[in-house]
């Protein structure tokens, strides 16, 4: 469960959030690796972070009613002319990637291609047995020196 942000924190975090954030479940070491990964892989600084257990995840689920019940994977947001958009389960995590450089990313922007409930049922899956094969961490990720200006509470 959730208090949800009133007034001007929610704001706030609305109006400063970069192009694309994923949020990613702070509790979880296969998350906690893949945005350690990701931001080895994107030097420019594309994507920015938020635990889905913090006040940023908060603000932006208030926002939008579509977001699953009991959601614990990662989600992208992003912040468009046309305003604010949440991509789920495996749409998330192939248009984060998708958006670095490399031939990775290409991968990626050609399985978007694939519709999404074939795609999203392996990502589920995945996503079910995480904790049992890779376990759970006792603290959310803390970012390395240089990387804090990525990351929201």
């Amino acid at each position: 469960a959730y208090a949800p942000l009133q007034g001007p924190t929610a704001t706030a975090i609305r109006d400063h959030l970069p192009p694309y954030t994923l949020l990613f479940d702070g509790d979880c070491a296969v998350c906690d690796r893949t945005v350690t990964w990701l931001l080895a892989r994107d030097p420019s600084g594309v994507l920015a972070y938020a635990p889905l257990q913090g006040p940023t995840a908060t603000a932006i689920r208030d926002r939008h009613p579509e977001w699953p019940a009991n959601l614990d994977s990662l989600v992208l947001v992003i912040q468009g002319e046309d305003g604010e958009r949440v991509l789920f389960y495996s749409t998330a995590v192939l248009t984060a990637v998708g958006n670095l450089a490399g031939f990775l990313p290409f991968v990626c922007r050609t399985l978007l291609w694939i519709p999404a409930p074939l795609r999203d049922p392996f990502y589920r899956g995945f996503a079910r047995v995480r904790y049992s094969i890779f376990g759970k961490l006792d603290t959310c990720r803390l970012p390395m020196p240089g990387e804090a200006e990525r990351f929201y509470a």
